[in-house]
């Protein structure tokens, strides 16, 4: 069994969700949040940051912490246990593309809705709820967006 620790954000900019799609080798993977691991020595919060920054070219700052997913999936050798930490993030602009090294063919903002339905894994909608849950919240006493809560 083998041990990974990965951070990731649910990125929003006017309302909109950040999605990543992804396609290796011509065999559909889906729609995904962004995500990756922690390198050594490094900040949880960071590696949100850089991860997302990396795989969107999206300029982002963390709202807050959100939650974590916990999954496993098996690899050629052995089990993965991985863990996600994920933040809400705020972007500043529209602005995205797609990592193409990581095998991410599209990336663009969504609709609540439309994001839900097209993300692939139930751990990532879990999460997005979570988030937008935030969001909204933030937005309804208008502490989205003036950075008061930082």
């Amino acid at each position: 069994m083998i041990e990974a620790v990965s951070c990731g954000g649910v990125v929003i900019f006017r309302g909109k969700i950040l999605l990543l799609y992804k396609n290796y080798r011509n065999k559909y993977e889906g729609w995904v949040l962004p995500k990756g691991t922690v390198e050594p020595g490094e900040e949880f919060k960071d590696t949100a940051l850089r991860e997302v920054w990396e795989e969107t070219g999206a300029k982002a700052c963390v709202i807050k912490y959100v939650g974590k997913s916990d999954y496993t999936f098996s690899a050629p050798d052995d089990t993965v246990e991985k863990e996600v930490h994920w933040y809400l993030m705020m972007a500043d602009s529209y602005y995205s593309r797609p990592q193409r090294e990581e095998y991410f063919m599209d990336s663009g903002y969504y609709k609540y809705h439309e994001a839900y339905h097209l993300l692939r894994f139930s751990n990532e909608k879990q999460i997005l709820e979570k988030a937008y849950d935030e969001y909204l919240e933030l937005k309804k006493n208008n502490l989205w967006g003036n950075r008061k809560y930082y």
